[in-house]
């Protein structure tokens, strides 16, 4: 059966529990969280009101992910539209995004104000099995983002941040455990004293998740502490660090009972916020990464393989706004980063790049109701060469703010990595010739804010153009790479976060994709025709709050694991559901059931998820 049919067992499932959610009788209000004034900073990289964007914008806040009882960045973004994810097993695997159908190396992170990954620094890992801290909000810019944010930036920009601590100091700790032998628990702090302000989270989990050699531990700690100086200045720093242990046993057809992954995956900053003149401010960033990943692998008496891969990244990025201008805020920036990679596994990398950036932005409200904005930025690297990007957004707004019309075009571009450039192995050569990728791409939609504060309704169409791909090519001796491909994705994009009747928070989006080789004329992989998510939540009062969710996935292709055909792949609805008493102002009991129905699926060829599993959690504010 079709799961996005009204009939399907997902839609029955959810439906069944909105209908009861409704029927009781609401006792109070939704988190203040949501109000629709929300400001986000990686659009413009200026605080600004998200009305007022022409870039297709989400922001999750701490509020909506304990509501939801989220707790990793890939919980997050499974529900964000136009950002398919693709797990290669369970909790721990690696897991790619494909923004807007983009390639899953096109998507930039930033981990508190800088970079976690690039060609050569890979996120599959993190975005596996990390998990968030207790202050920490995520927001996404859709589209070529590369004018702000540079290599990488090409699907679009995942911006995770750690917020300044604020309140009377407070802490509380979290316990869970649950099915496939599931344990977890947390550390939260932060508070602000004087002109002191700080937040601490500390977590670990444990799993066996469903196959043998399978176990998935994982530490975080996420640290933010703040210094204001004066009314003018202000000083902080961060520590983000993920340690990881998979077992993986790979596809089904393989089942290897003795490899697993480690990872460890650290990054630093220390920043500067300063108004030395009221028409000015300057944000400075001075900050570094730390990455350790090995894959080891054994055939106890026959063979064993470790690969190890590290990465050190060294980042000072400063930039400086002026509002003195009529009706206009101007930021200019620079950055400068210098990355090391070693690799002893597949073309024995080790090599060192370091690049300069500078960039302009405008954003200009010539009129009442119309905002624009149009930036340009120079990379310069002494790899590949140098590339230039450019990228305006246009939004309008009704007198009354309820309705926006936008709009925005850009173009980016993706450095190539070490191996692609200088990597050498048996019948293989890096090619030091290589161009980067590159990029263009647009959207137009419109967002509709409702009466009474009630929620937004937003539709979106995009298109974008990819060129000068990079690919391997082994029909020569020795195999080399090479720009050569050329694809090209378009769909549209519907969200809508509303409060209903009877006190229900409806969240809820659907993407519409066409994503394709031109160059081969055929689609690209692991990119789903339609993909949508819907999640219902409600307070009852009294303590009492329940939601579900649903997340749909139809029309894919893979590769086959067994034959390395092409393939389509199974579409498939997962439900779940969670509810939550506060049973006291410190205790409050959580539970939850993920996959509800127990739905055999694969999000990638051979790579089962979890069926059905439920968990409590004890939530202590001390």
């Amino acid at each position: 059966m079709n799961p996005l049919s009204p009939r399907g067992p997902a839609a029955r499932s959810l439906l069944a529990l909105a209908a009861a959610l409704a029927a009781a009788p609401a006792r109070s209000q939704s988190d203040p969280d949501s109000s629709l004034d929300a400001v986000v900073v990686v659009a413009t990289r200026t605080p600004a009101d998200i009305r007022t964007l022409g870039t297709a914008a989400d922001l999750i806040t701490p509020s909506d992910l304990s509501r939801q009882q989220i707790t990793t960045p890939a919980g997050a973004l499974g529900a964000v539209a136009g950002a398919p994810l693709a797990a290669n097993g369970s909790l721990g695997s690696d897991i790619s995004i494909f923004t807007r159908g983009s390639d899953s190396d096109q998507t930039l992170f930033l981990v508190d104000g800088i970079r976690l990954n690039d060609a050569n620094t890979d996120y599959a890992v993190f975005l596996g099995g990390a998990r968030l801290g207790a202050t920490d909000t995520i927001e996404i810019a859709r589209g070529p983002q590369s004018t702000l944010y540079g290599s990488d930036a090409v699907g679009g920009v995942v911006s995770i941040e750690a917020q300044k601590g604020s309140g009377a100091p407070s802490a509380e700790v979290d316990v869970e455990a649950g099915s496939f032998g599931t344990v977890a628990g947390t550390l939260d702090t932060q508070g602000s004293r004087d002109k002191w302000a700080w937040s601490f989270t500390a977590s670990g989990v444990h799993t066996a998740n469903e196959r043998q050699n399978n176990d998935f531990d994982g530490g975080n700690i996420v640290l933010r502490v703040d210094r204001d100086l004066s009314s003018t200045a202000a000083f902080g720093a961060t520590l983000r660090g993920f340690e990881g242990r998979f077992g993986d046993p790979g596809d089904i057809f393989t089942n290897d009972l003795y490899a697993h992954e480690t990872e460890g995956n650290w990054l630093g900053t220390v920043f500067a916020d300063l108004r030395p003149d009221p028409d000015w401010t300057a944000h400075i960033t001075v900050g570094g990464q730390d990455r350790r990943y090995v894959a080891f692998d054994e055939l106890p008496g026959v063979y064993t393989s470790t690969t190890t891969v590290r990465n050190h990244r060294g980042v000072l990025d400063a930039q400086a706004t002026y509002c003195g201008a009529t009706a206009q805020r101007i930021t200019t920036g620079v950055t400068a980063e210098s990355e090391t990679t070693s690799d002893d596994g597949y073309g024995s990398i080790d090599r060192r790049q370091t690049f300069v950036a500078a960039f302009a932005e405008d954003e200009w409200n010539p009129l009442k109701s119309v905002y624009l904005t149009g930036g340009v930025r120079y990379d310069d690297f002494d790899t590949f060469g140098s590339s230039v990007t450019g990228r305006a957004t246009g939004a309008w707004l009704t007198d009354d703010r309820s309705l926006k019309l936008r709009a925005s075009y850009g173009t980016g571009f993706n450095s190539p990595s070490f191996l692609e450039l200088y990597g050498v192995a048996t019948g293989y050569a890096g090619n030091p010739d290589l161009r980067p990728e590159r990029s263009r791409g647009g959207d137009a939609g419109l967002d509709w804010y409702l009466p009474g504060n009630a929620g937004t309704l937003s539709a979106t169409w995009f298109a974008n153009e990819y060129r000068d791909l990079i690919v391997y090519d082994f029909s020569v001796y020795p195999g080399t790479t090479e720009n050569v491909n050329r694809a090209r994705t378009s769909g549209v994009e519907l969200e809508a976060k509303v409060r209903l009747l009877s006190g229900i928070e409806l969240h809820a989006s659907y993407t519409y994709l066409n994503a394709n080789d031109l160059t081969d004329g055929v689609r690209l992989l692991r990119r789903p025709r339609n993909s949508g998510s819907a999640d219902l939540w409600r307070d009852f009062g009294g303590g009492w709050s329940a939601g579900a969710g649903v997340q749909v996935v139809a029309g894919r292709e893979d590769i086959d694991a067994q034959t390395y055909l092409t393939v389509n792949d199974p579409d498939y609805a997962v439900a779940r559901i969670y509810a939550e008493w506060r049973a006291s102002r410190r205790l409050s009991l959580k539970a939850r059931v993920e996959n509800l129905l127990d739905k055999k699926y694969q999000p990638v060829n051979g790579y089962p998820a979890l069926g059905a599993g439920a968990y409590g959690e004890l939530d202590w504010k001390l």
